[in-house]
């Protein structure tokens, strides 16, 4: 398997930028719990993208490729209940569904052009 960086991949850098904007609307959030929970879940995409990248086997890789797919639809379901417990608007959980839903048809895509 030749070497990519991952820096390199839209997908981690779309994953890096949707965790930098959950801690941006999560600032000032006083539900702790679902703050933790949500920041938690975004940083995992990114991370488990890099990690992946960094293991020597495609195998390992795709592993935690489908770690960071199912990080993805954790942050999304998230998303879902933060805006029906009013924590964020319809506009902007219609934004953040929409952009994991991308990370994750990319996330897809990366683990068939790997197998």
């Amino acid at each position: 398997m030749s070497y990519n960086s991952f820096e390199k991949l839209d997908v981690w850098k779309r994953s890096c930028r949707v965790a930098v904007r959950m801690y941006e609307l999560l600032r000032d959030c006083r539900d702790y719990g679902l703050k933790d929970q949500m920041t938690r879940a975004a940083v995992s995409i990114a991370s488990n993208i890099a990690e992946g990248a960094e293991r020597d086997s495609k195998k390992e890789y795709i592993h935690f490729l489908h770690i960071a797919k199912g990080s993805a639809a954790e942050l999304q379901t998230q998303v879902y209940i933060a805006h029906r417990i009013g924590i964020i608007d319809k506009d902007l959980e219609h934004e953040l569904i929409e952009e994991l839903k991308v990370i994750s048809k990319q996330l897809h895509a990366l683990v068939k052009s790997l197998s």
